[in-house]
């Protein structure tokens, strides 16, 4: 059964960089889900989707998978490249933009 490896990045709920360390290696679905046709809920009798490793480092996801024999691939983490503003450079007296209202 195939698995993913990867970085998790940060919900939009935190602030901070919290569980963004870790790595994680999650089973793909194997069996497609099912429709319960009395209730309606999905429902799949694959449980290793429902399964969740943490590592800390990338290095010991792969060795974990290669000493289980699972076959894996490995997505590179995307960091954000976010500019840093502040609030008071609204009110600069050298504005690129002309205040407008």
């Amino acid at each position: 059964m195939p698995a993913k490896i990867y970085r998790p990045a940060k919900t939009a709920m935190q602030s901070g960089k919290a569980k963004t360390h870790l790595w994680v290696l999650e089973f793909d679905q194997e069996i497609p889900r099912k429709i319960d046709p009395i209730m309606g809920y999905t429902s799949s009798a694959d449980t290793r989707q429902q399964l969740k490793l943490t590592f800390d480092t990338q290095e010991q996801a792969e060795a974990y998978a290669q000493r289980n024999g699972i076959e894996y691939r490995v997505l590179p983490p995307k960091d954000a490249n976010r500019q840093v503003v502040s609030y008071t450079d609204n009110f600069r007296f050298n504005r690129i933009q002309p205040w407008t209202h």
